[in-house]
């Protein structure tokens, strides 16, 4: 079994650890309030916004006459809820990456720290401002680069390809650096990530297709737009529990590679 699949097989078993779910409800509580407050005063403007602009846009007008065309006349009135929901999941889904990083994850390494890697030397490498600076700096760059690649969703198979791509260079940046702030130093951090980029970006384009499914219960019906406070608290904690999973999936990889790294170090040249 490689590096790739022994990390996520401790990661799937130590999902299941009672402090790990905890894990989960942290971030959830939190996200699902903020996001709770917000909508109960914006819900109603942006669907006015939103079904404005659709009236005013050749976009809206075409969706409207293929609804007509299909029989579907009464999807009329749910598609502009459905674009605010549409636009607010990867908003959530990026305010519970940045909380697990920031609250999640420190505890998930403390957590492998004292079960599998209480003999490895923490020298500090990052801390946890320079955790939220890094988290923040990549998530504006990730929100750019999905404005900027928002058109290409419109065309198969972009629309499958991009978000998980996105989401996947997201999550590497992001639960890597967290991954390594307490244990490696600065230096160690840097070369671990130039000698495992391939791994890293594939640990967080699976759990960024991972994340996905929550995405597939908004787009199997715009109906459920009515039931979208109760579904909305449900993904948002469906998001948390994969990010737990991934940041556990990360510290095994991560501190693993730093271990053998250290003890290739600490070999005698030849």
């Amino acid at each position: 079994m490689n590096d790739f699949l022994r990390a996520l097989a401790k990661a799937a078993a130590g999902i299941l650890h009672p402090r790990m779910l905890w894990l989960t409800f942290m971030p959830f509580v939190v996200a699902a309030a903020g996001w709770g407050v917000f909508f109960w005063f914006m819900w109603q403007p942006l669907v006015g916004l939103s079904r404005a602009w659709l009236t005013a846009s050749w976009f809206g007008g075409a969706l409207d006459r293929a609804f007509d065309w299909v029989g579907l006349t009464s999807l009329h009135a749910a598609l502009a809820p459905f674009l605010v929901i549409a636009l607010s999941i990867p908003l959530i889904v990026t305010t519970v990456l940045l909380l697990i990083a920031t609250i999640s994850m420190p505890l998930v390494v403390r957590h492998l720290s004292l079960r599998r890697f209480a003999g490895l030397e923490q020298r500090r490498g990052g801390s946890w401002y320079g955790s939220l600076a890094h988290s923040l700096a990549t998530t504006v760059v990730c929100i750019v680069l999905f404005l900027v690649t928002l058109p290409l969703w419109l065309f198969p198979p972009l629309f499958a390809v991009i978000p998980p791509l996105l989401w996947g260079w997201l999550t590497y940046r992001v639960m890597t650096y967290d991954a390594l702030a307490l244990h490696a130093s600065s230096a160690e951090r840097r070369a671990l990530i130039r000698r495992h980029r391939g791994p890293l970006f594939a640990i967080g384009v699976t759990t960024g297709l991972m994340g996905t499914v929550p995405t597939l219960i908004w787009a199997g019906s715009v109906w459920l737009v009515v039931l979208f406070p109760v579904i909305t608290a449900a993904t948002i904690w469906i998001y948390a529990f994969i990010l737990v999973f991934s940041a556990l999936w990360f510290g095994h990889y991560c501190l693993d590679a730093l271990q053998r790294l250290r003890a290739d170090e600490a070999l005698p040249s030849t």
